[in-house]
């Protein structure tokens, strides 16, 4: 087996009938890769810049321009995977977009409770017995039953409040930047993808009580019942390999989106892919979507790959999504 083969293949890749260095295998029920879980190794010679502090009541990790106010810059939203804002390689990845003009704001979308690691070292099931790599297998089935319960504590009636507190205090804070952008821009990662989809939607919802629960208006008109809309809540977004979303999510897209994806995504498979194509396509929103050829899900974020299609398409990645928050 190869360096690279080491470097990046996922601990199931045995039991798969094609792989992609580095991937995971298709996972049924609301479940994440251990790509949005775990990171890469950091790449040599990076290291964070900006600061970890509290915004609107909420942790955020917050990377700004050198230049920064001198000279005007815009507002973006980082979106992260589920290993969270103290993640070294998520906040390098917003100091990169940070060195490209934008203050940006990582904001944690999960209280302080990243992702537990889903992966069984690659070390652990090398020269082992198969009755020991039976064990194995039942750690990682154990691992995913924790995955999902994470998953049922953070959901979108947890996180989109938290985002809404982060908008509010950007507004505010950093009113001189969202101003000079004419709104504010999002980029998202894995989890932190589906996130980029609702902020860009404009919602229809009812709220009743005072406990705050929103159901979609179609599901819940009782008497007396407040039907309002929300959003959008930025102006234009991205998104590189995200998880979890259905093809509803792509209904009442008022921003234009940008989509990195993964060819034979687990996390996000082709008919969903196409499905929101063809959503997006008839309501004419303006919209990009680039499918990436054999490279892991997560890719997008920064991280060292011995692969040099994956560090290339990592690259690419990056200068797409730069590219569509510039161009708008």
């Amino acid at each position: 087996m190869s360096e690279a083969d080491v470097a990046t293949r996922a601990p199931e890749s045995d039991a798969q009938e094609t792989t992609i260095p580095g991937d995971t295998p298709a996972q049924s029920g609301p479940t994440m890769g251990e790509h949005c879980t775990s990171d890469r190794p950091t790449p040599t010679g990076l290291s964070p810049k900006g600061e970890l502090r509290k915004l609107g009541g909420v942790d955020v990790y917050l990377a700004k321009p050198d230049s920064y106010p001198t000279n005007p810059s815009k507002l973006l939203l980082l979106l992260s995977s589920g290993t969270g804002i103290k993640s070294t390689n998520n906040q390098i990845q917003a100091d990169k977009f940070a060195e490209e003009g934008f203050v940006v704001v990582m904001p944690d979308l999960f209280e302080g409770n990243p992702a537990p690691n889903s992966s069984v070292p690659e070390a652990e099931a090398e020269g082992t017995s198969f009755l020991d790599k039976i064990k194995l297998k039942a750690v990682e089935l154990a691992k995913s039953f924790v995955i999902d319960e994470w998953l049922a504590r953070h959901t979108e009636e947890k996180v989109m409040p938290i985002l809404e507190k982060v908008i509010d205090a950007c507004r505010g804070e950093f009113a001189d930047a969202v101003g000079n952008g004419g709104g504010i821009y999002a980029v998202g990662y894995c989890f932190g993808g589906r996130y980029v989809l609702l902020l860009a939607s404009e919602r229809t919802q009812v709220q009743t009580g005072w406990g705050g629960t929103q159901k979609p208006a179609d599901e819940e008109a009782g008497e007396g019942a407040n039907v309002t809309k929300k959003g959008p809540y930025i102006k234009a977004g991205a998104l590189a390999h995200a998880t979890l979303v259905s093809p509803d999510d792509f209904h009442g897209l008022k921003a234009p989106v940008s989509l990195v994806c993964v060819e034979s995504d687990p996390m996000f498979p082709d008919e969903v892919r196409e499905t929101g194509e063809n959503i997006m396509s008839k309501v004419n929103l303006e919209h990009e979507v680039q499918v990436y050829p054999g490279v892991p899900h997560g890719f997008a974020v920064i991280g060292d790959y011995d692969d040099a299609n994956i560090k290339n398409a990592q690259v690419t990645a990056f200068e797409q999504m730069l590219r569509w928050l510039k161009e708008h």
